[in-house]
């Protein structure tokens, strides 16, 4: 792990090392995360792939700031430490499968897995990050198998809604491929759109739980509602950040919608202006600067989704972690241009 000078250099993640410590949670993040590594490496052994060592990186919390997240709604509900670090190492299945996918449907590589593949080769480096974590997935769960932790009727029906519980998003992002031609509703793009490309994604994390363990169904749904709430807002954030690059490609987006329909009608004709542009002409540098009405609509429904979610996930005993871990969220997604009352 870092150590307390490298935090003190790293604007808003203070947070995520005073939680981790608090909780104990940091070193069971470490262990899922080398587990789902060195299991990977077991998988690639004797291929014609070679993984090399995890760097730095991988490790640090602020690279796994939702992983962290994860593992603490697992602790908050009662979880016990063992399958807290099962789940996690899951997680991170879950997390190159979706990694990868977005890399090959926005034609981009955000690593997962460091192999000695050709770096151009980016195309296959996201096909084999799937690959591999889909069997790392197959092991993790055979292996509590054989230690008699599940039966194998529960690991078949874990196998099964792992798979459900990334199809929601999936499906909408499928549908979005081609490009989208009608600015939706705001309503619409929050509660159809979003639900489904981040809200329920923030809730896979508890496909295996909910089916694995036996926790009050109170406790349960106040999780996952905290982070289907939390999704929601980061969505909305990604939505400011990419509202360009959404533009240019036909996705729905948020902030689009705004202007489109509740800014007015100056910042209708500007967006509108924009859009007729050539592409070689377009400024896409700042736009949102361009747009102040939908770009406050924006901040406030993001910052109501991350309170919100944050105060239902945290316990009493950490609620004051509440608003600087959403100045770790707003900084981790790129944002806090747009909040600058949230800089640490």
């Amino acid at each position: 792990m870092p150590d307390e000078r490298h935090w003190s250099k790293v604007p808003g993640h203070g947070v995520l090392q005073a939680l981790a410590s608090t909780t104990a949670l940091g070193a069971e993040l470490t262990e899922a995360l080398e587990r789902y590594w060195s299991i990977a490496g077991g998988i690639l052994e004797g291929s014609s792939v070679r993984l090399n060592p995890p760097d730095s990186k991988f490790l640090h919390i602020e690279s796994n700031l939702f992983s962290l997240l994860f593992l603490y709604s697992y602790f908050q509900a009662g979880i016990p430490a063992s399958r807290r670090v099962f789940y996690a190492a899951v997680n991170q299945c879950l997390r190159g499968m979706v990694t990868g996918c977005d890399n090959l449907l926005d034609d981009e590589y955000k690593k997962t897995l460091d192999t000695d593949l050709p770096p151009t080769g980016t195309r296959f480096r996201s096909v084999l990050d799937i690959m591999v974590s889909d069997r790392v997935l197959f092991e993790l769960l055979s292996d509590a198998r054989e230690r008699g932790e599940f039966s194998a009727a529960q690991l078949k029906a874990a196998s099964s809604a792992s798979l459900h519980g990334l199809l929601a998003s999936g499906a909408e992002e499928a549908g979005e491929e081609a490009g989208v031609s009608d600015l939706l509703a705001p309503g619409d793009v929050l509660h159809v759109v979003h639900h489904s490309k981040t809200g329920l994604l923030f809730q896979c994390p508890w496909s295996l739980p909910a089916l694995l363990e036996d926790i009050d169904s109170n406790t349960q749904a106040k999780t996952v509602r905290a982070l289907y709430h939390l999704g929601i807002g980061c969505q909305v954030l990604d939505d400011m950040v990419d509202l360009a690059a959404d533009l240019r490609i036909g996705r729905h987006n948020y902030v689009a919608s705004l202007i489109y329909h509740e800014s007015g009608p100056d910042e209708h004709a500007r967006l509108r202006d924009w859009l007729g542009q050539q592409t070689g002409d377009r400024d896409d540098a700042d736009l949102l600067d361009g747009f102040p009405r939908a770009c406050e609509q924006a901040v406030a429904t993001a910052r109501g989704y991350l309170d919100t979610g944050t105060r239902e996930l945290l316990t009493d005993e950490h609620r004051d972690f509440a608003q600087p871990l959403q100045v770790a969220i707003i900084e981790r997604i790129g944002a806090g241009r747009f909040l600058p009352d949230t800089a640490a």
